[in-house]
């Protein structure tokens, strides 16, 4: 009998050969709902990805084609009963890729300007200026908010007549005040902002920013911070992802709470950095704080869109449902159409807008029908994408439970 073939050092073989090919990831995967082809479902992108490792395929532009249309929604890495470490694998596969074929112009743009959140930040800045003048073709994105000015946001009403602490409550990206005794020894805070959140989520990231004052924590800056690195690895650049890495974790060095806004951006925070829980999803933060919030009834019904970074990496879902919960009157309605899945996937939105547009439809369809007057969704990417597709307000769910949140017990005031 001839001898077995060596066993391969390869690191992308050995993720592949977990896949036992049981097929329990078709239901969950969206472009194999999408297409019913094998090769767009995660066990046939194994195989090519293995086939090209082991040399027993060529690449072609057909196989390439598969492997592009993973939306790396990690759906069924959140299923597979193997343990397949899908997202790293495919993030070394497109690595693959993209050392042995030229990179799309669109894609280069995209990834030099997250790379340096000023100067993109400047130039959604001209975007919001010149938006009513542009034709339709050319609002590829929604319209970003103006950011703050002037004053920070006031703090949170409270419930009790306990005294709030005296000063301007400072929004993130400011030192509160040294005359506030009571935050001397508090926790420090800081808001991560990114690349694309410096110009959509500031405001946002102001109100939250008081919210965390109100709550007792130090809310600092850390002008070092930079694009977490999520879209750059994705895509294949590995080089980048880890320099934006190694920024991050000087710029957060030293901050007791790191609170990320977009679930895109979590899983590449908090491995920038360490291990040591530094990190949290704001939603999760909010609701460990329940007990020191009350909330104005809203009778409103709200639809809820479940990225599925959320979903599936960050998993801060019940946390999010636990806080809608805790309202009075409220009724929220999770999308579920399709896969759950928008298709936004970083770049994809704007590199296939057509192909994105027909994931993101089922859930389009769902709002339109469920009589919501806004939608929420906790990942940037996502809202942007589903927002070029209706006209009902799409926001972050932290957007619409600050404007009903109330401080129970605020920190004594300073002497």
């Amino acid at each position: 009998m001839p001898a077995a073939p060596p066993t391969s050092t390869d690191p992308l073989v050995a993720l592949a050969d977990r896949c036992v090919q049981c097929g329990l990831c078709l239901p969950a995967c969206p472009t194999y709902a999408r297409d019913h082809l094998e090769a767009e479902s995660p066990r046939g992108r194994i195989a090519i990805a293995r086939g090209l490792a082991l040399g027993s395929i060529a690449p072609s532009v057909a196989g390439d084609a598969h492997l592009d249309h993973c939306l790396a929604c990690r759906s069924c890495e959140a299923v597979c009963p193997a343990g397949v470490e899908y997202g790293a694998l495919i993030s070394l596969q497109r690595s693959r890729q993209r050392a042995r074929r030229p990179l799309r112009a669109l894609q280069r743009i995209t990834e030099a300007l997250a790379a340096h959140p000023r100067q993109l930040t400047a130039l959604l800045r001209l975007y919001r200026w010149t938006f009513p003048l542009l034709p339709v073709a050319m609002r590829r994105l929604p319209r970003p908010p103006a950011a703050p000015r002037g004053r920070p946001p006031k703090p949170l009403p409270a419930t009790t007549t306990t005294p709030a602490p005296r000063g301007n409550v400072p929004a993130v990206g400011t030192h509160p005040p040294s005359t506030s005794t009571f935050l001397a020894d508090a926790p420090s805070v800081a808001l991560f902002a990114g690349c694309a959140g410096r110009g959509f989520e500031a405001p946002l990231r102001a109100q939250f920013g008081a919210l965390c004052h109100a709550l007792g924590y130090r809310v600092v800056d850390a002008p070092g911070q930079t694009c977490c690195g999520t879209l750059h690895r994705h895509a294949g650049d590995a080089d980048t992802a880890t320099r934006l890495a190694a920024d991050n974790a000087r710029a957060l060095s030293g901050i007791d709470h790191v609170l990320t806004l977009a679930s895109g951006c979590h899983e590449a925070v908090a491995a920038s950095v360490g291990t040591d829980g530094r990190a949290e999803d704001a939603l999760a933060f909010l609701a460990r704080h329940l007990d020191r919030l009350e909330w104005a009834p809203c009778p409103d019904r709200v639809a809820v869109h479940l990225p599925c970074s959320q979903r599936n990496v960050v998993r801060s879902t019940p946390a999010l449902r636990r806080l809608l919960d805790a309202v009075p009157g409220l009724q929220a309605l999770e999308l579920t159409a399709g896969t759950g899945c928008c298709g936004a996937a970083g770049t994809a939105m704007l590199e296939d807008p057509a192909r994105a547009a027909g994931y993101r439809q089922p859930l389009l369809d769902q709002l339109a029908s469920c009589g919501a007057t806004r939608l929420l969704s906790a990942n940037l990417g996502c809202r942007l994408h589903l927002a070029g597709g209706t006209t009902i307000p799409v926001e972050h769910p932290l957007e619409f439970l600050l404007r009903l949140a109330r401080i129970k017990n605020p920190p004594p005031a300073s002497p």
